[in-house]
């Protein structure tokens, strides 16, 4: 019998990324609109010198600077590839064949498809009528084999939010046995102070660990790095299920600086989410239905409109990111090209 791949993995659906249409601007990936700051494209070029050496493995610079800056012990810390590579190592240090993953839906676009890479069933909860996730009904919803929940808050695509006393009360009652994961990939984006920082969690709670990222606020999406921080048992689990030398070094020298030069970074996050605010009160004035995000991005619930409209702002040199039958995600980017968005959403 010839080699043959698993069968299963033919009903595996693909990551769909944000596409780049030349001449168009692009909305469509969440990304950062400006350059990393001359200090760390500085910083990156001379990495560059020694990159026909192996990384460091364990990312000991970046792991320093991170427990510092995060008042966290090192061994609480795991480095990886991108907060989405840090999930998928969530769940193959975390569950056996035959337990299950759980998160709301729709959410993050990869959680499916790293629950079914590593060979897991996966159980999905519908967000509510506000576009947020169902806490009671995740927690209805766990099973003896749930070993993982996520909760991506703020939530990918939507970017709405569970605040503190909500998620308070789903921890509390989430059995000891299942280890919530708090997706924070847009973190330094929020404005609403009713939204729990995951890393006081984390200290309080023995199975809640945080994933977050430089691509998005630190403006390395290029680059991929980023970190889980987690309980000491938890965080030696997920380092186990690394690839070995994943991080690269240009990834990890850009990190530490980006880390070094976070005030001015973070006052670029607080410039979009004045934007995200401005261009969700326009398009709420245009008579969208928006909610409310706290994220770089606004959540348009278009249903079976969605994909005309990602069709319709092409036509205006406007790239977004569709979800068939459910709605399109526009990335905030510059004064200027959201201007252009809405523009186009003027015209639909």
């Amino acid at each position: 019998m010839p080699a043959s791949p698993r069968a299963d993995l033919d009903s595996l659906p693909p990551y769909v990324p944000g596409k780049s249409v030349p001449g168009a601007i692009k909305l469509a990936s969440n990304e950062v609109p400006l350059a990393p700051l001359p200090s760390v494209a500085d910083t990156i070029a001379q990495a560059t010198n020694s990159v026909n050496r192996y990384p460091d493995m364990g990312s000991h610079a970046l792991l320093e600077r991170l427990s510092t800056g995060l008042g966290v012990p090192q061994q609480q810390i795991a480095v990886g590839c991108g907060s989405v590579s840090l999930c998928q190592q969530v769940v193959q240090a975390m569950c056996d064949s035959g337990d299950e993953v759980l998160f709301a839906w729709r959410s993050f676009e990869a959680y499916p498809i790293l629950a079914q890479v590593v060979g897991v069933r996966q159980r999905t909860v519908p967000l509510d009528e506000h576009h947020v996730h169902d806490l009671d009904a995740m927690l209805a919803a766990i099973t003896p084999e749930t070993r993982v929940v996520f909760v991506c808050n703020p939530n990918n695509p939507t970017g709405t939010v569970v605040h503190t006393a909500a998620l308070e009360r789903f921890l509390d009652a989430v059995p000891a046995h299942v280890l919530v994961v708090l997706d924070e990939a847009y973190a330094e984006f929020v404005t609403d102070p009713d939204v729990p920082d995951g890393l006081r969690l984390v200290a309080e709670r023995d199975n809640v660990a945080v994933c977050r990222t430089f691509s998005k606020a630190y403006g390395l999406a290029g680059l991929r790095v980023g970190y889980l921080v987690g309980q000491p048992t938890i965080v030696e689990a997920v380092r186990k299920t690394c690839i070995p030398f994943s991080v690269n070094a240009l990834a990890q020298a850009a990190a530490v600086a980006s880390l070094d030069a976070a005030d001015e970074l973070l006052s670029r996050c607080a410039d979009i989410s004045r934007e995200r605010d401005r261009v969700r009160a326009a398009l709420l004035e245009q008579g969208y239905a928006v909610p409310e995000s706290m994220a770089n991005f606004v959540w348009l619930p278009l249903g079976d409109r969605a994909a005309d409209f990602a069709e319709h702002a092409l036509a205006n040199k406007v790239v977004v990111r569709p979800f068939a039958g459910d709605g399109v995600r526009v990335t905030i980017g510059t004064p200027e090209e959201n201007d252009t968005l809405l523009e186009a959403t003027r015209t639909f």
